[in-house]
């Protein structure tokens, strides 16, 4: 599995865990996905690599 690949499961999981109604304090678990989903997206350019 590749990493961008990797992210995006990240991010599908903790959207997930975000929508549960469960008080996770202070930290906003769906900013924290669409930060690993956007960190998934932009991985080739980030890194440098061509896929």
């Amino acid at each position: 599995m590749t990493i961008p690949g990797l992210l995006y499961i990240i991010a599908v999981i903790l959207l997930v865990v975000a929508a549960l109604p469960i008080n996770t304090g202070r930290i906003s678990l769906g900013l924290l996905a669409a930060a690993f989903a956007l960190l998934g997206y932009s991985w080739d350019t980030i890194t440098g690599t061509v896929s």
